[in-house]
């Protein structure tokens, strides 16, 4: 197991704590730039049969990556098309395998899809562990290490347990998650902590209801009562749902960043609904009068506003950290992730 180490202390105990000071998230990227990179990744796509799709995801995972500041300091992805290739095509070998083995050989393709039931920890395990793996800041790269007992309870238990208790432990479930996939990354040997709990969790859940029934209620019954306001009031339960979209968005990003840490370093966003609200309503319009060749830029301008509103308050510098031994992950996982769309 990779073990946690602590930014390292100054020699000399009399010399000064570098100060805190408070570091914005700031992604440069521009839509026109990335719309270049992203229709031509797309016609390579199909002109090679999908053999290029490998490459285009290094190429927007690169430019993502790079164009993502804090500190001064960019990002950077490190994976190689040629590896994530090798994984696609064999996860796609297994696809048509089983395809071919439930036409021909039923029985086959039943104990293989049991199988895969119990893979697919395992599998988002490695697709995790790659994608930390392949990412690195100021020359440090990430780490991921979570066990199969753990990522099982996170992808099914407590998903049911939710279900079972008609969403009463689903808040809970969405917590486990998020402490799982944080306390087992680290940044070199580094590890994040997420230290928010089951009531921060249970409070958005219970404020989107009482808001649902508040709001909700009195429409359907004025709709019942009164005929000639069922013309509008479609319009008023989708007002009414996709603000509650945007409002969960908004806690559950908050409520993730200033529950996550790093040593002693601390995170926090500041998203508000009417400005995420712009943002989603601007980008689908704008994809749909251009019919879908917006949606480069549409990404570019959601990066743009989830960063500007993310800062790391940072308790002595950066520069401190040690670096990980290095790790051979494989890309399998993430690539099996992709062909079953489980990832």
């Amino acid at each position: 197991m990779i073990e946690t180490s602590a930014i390292s202390p100054a020699d000399n105990s009399n010399q000064p704590t570098p100060a805190s000071k408070s570091l914005g998230f700031e992604f440069r990227g521009d839509g026109m730039e990335y719309f270049k990179i992203w229709i031509v990744n797309i016609l390579l796509t199909i002109v090679t049969l999908g053999i290029y799709s490998a490459w285009a995801k290094v190429r927007n995972n690169r430019y993502f990556y790079s164009n993502l500041y804090v500190d001064n300091d960019n990002f950077r992805y490190l994976a190689d098309p040629i590896t994530i290739l090798k994984g696609r095509l064999i996860a796609l070998t297994a696809l048509i395998a089983y395809y071919v083995a439930s036409i021909f050989l039923p029985i086959v393709a039943i104990v293989l899809a049991i199988a895969l039931f119990f893979a697919v920890p395992y599998f988002i395990n490695q697709s995790v562990a790659f994608t930390n793996r392949m990412s690195s800041y100021k020359n440090i790269q990430f780490r991921f290490k979570g066990s199969y007992g753990q990522a099982f309870m996170v992808v099914y238990i407590w998903p049911i347990l939710g279900m079972l208790t008609l969403g009463i432990l689903y808040p809970l479930a969405l917590l486990k998650a998020n402490e799982y996939f944080v306390r087992n990354s680290a940044y070199g040997t580094s590890h994040f902590d997420f230290n928010a709990t089951y009531k921060d969790y249970g409070m958005i859940f219970l404020t989107v209801l009482g808001i649902a029934i508040v709001v909700g209620a009195p429409i359907a019954i004025l709709t019942y009562f009164v005929p000639a306001i069922s013309v509008i009031s479609p319009l008023v339960f989708i007002v009414m749902y996709f603000a509650l979209i945007v409002y969960v968005i908004v806690s559950f990003t908050n409520l993730f960043y200033a529950s996550l840490s790093l040593v002693e370093h601390k995170f926090e966003a500041n998203l508000t609904v009417p400005a995420q609200a712009k943002v989603i309503l601007i980008n689908l319009l704008l994809t749909i009068v251009t019919f879908g060749l917006y949606l480069p830029a549409a990404k570019v301008r959601m990066t743009k506003y989830i960063c500007s509103c993310l800062t790391l308050h940072a308790s002595g510098s950066l520069d401190n950290f040690s670096a990980a031994e290095k790790e051979s992950i494989s890309a399998l996982g993430e690539e099996f992730g992709q062909v079953f769309d489980f990832a």
